[in-house]
């Protein structure tokens, strides 16, 4: 699918930490975690929503660029057993010291026609870049409340990274994404598969509705949100 940039719909940021853990949900039987070694799809989009988002529309994550090594480190971590009221001793797997490069463009959501008045490519773009100036509108996790992370503007090309000499590395079978209903019609949220790729240190991705293979996680009950007169009169009022 062609992919839709405007003038004003983009966003590009560098994120970075001293750890990230994007769980690869084989890994969760027993309690214990631990990462991709690379970030998914639904990763970076909740960072970007953190920096900045409205339900007007949705965040297309487009690539992101690895600039570190990719190296691991193994933690012990205490879980709570509420069973015995004891403690059970944990494995994770953490990335360490990472950093990315990410270009992500927004899309209007067709399916909230009640926020039609509230397109306006330009404002969201300014409040974007406003946010992303500012670290970010609210806090930012690298996969895991524990992964603290940073958010800075930046051009996605700029700088020399880990991989970029390097041809192809091919990270076969990852999580992409969900899915999530948009409709009363739609009761199932989905998940999204796909084989990664990092050519010369740049993933490419594809859109959550191009991935080869989905599978249906549960059931899931959609709640249409009704707009009210006065929040509509106080919308009209603030775009006058």
């Amino acid at each position: 699918m062609e992919k839709k940039y405007g003038a004003k719909n983009f966003i590009q940021y560098k994120v970075y930490g001293k750890y990230a853990l994007f769980t690869n949900p084989i890994t969760k039987i027993g309690g214990e975690k631990s990462s991709y070694h690379l970030p998914t799809y639904e990763a970076l989009r909740g960072i970007t929503e953190a920096v900045y988002w409205k339900p007007t529309f949705e965040w297309i994550i487009d690539k992101v660029r690895v600039m570190k090594p990719i190296q691991t480190e193994t933690k012990s971590i205490k879980l709570r057993n509420y069973a015995s009221r004891n403690s059970d001793l944990a494995m994770f797997t953490y990335l360490s010291d990472v950093e990315y490069r990410v270009f992500a463009h927004f899309e209007w959501d067709e399916s909230r026609s009640d926020l039609e008045k509230d397109r306006d490519e330009l404002k969201h773009f300014s409040l974007a870049n406003r946010y992303l100036n500012k670290g970010g509108k609210r806090d930012v996790f690298l996969g895991a409340r524990e992964c603290v992370a940073y958010v800075e503007p930046c051009d996605f090309d700029e700088g020399e990274g880990f991989y970029d000499q390097v041809p192809e590395i091919n990270f076969g079978a990852m999580f992409h994404s969900f899915t999530y209903p948009k409709t009363s019609q739609d009761e199932k949220l989905m998940s999204n598969l796909w084989t990664a790729v990092m050519r010369k240190g740049v993933v490419d991705f594809v859109r959550p509705e191009e991935c080869p293979v989905k599978r249906t996680v549960r059931n899931y009950a959609f709640n249409k949100v009704e707009v009210s007169p006065e929040r509509e009169k106080c919308e009209a009022e603030v775009l006058e």
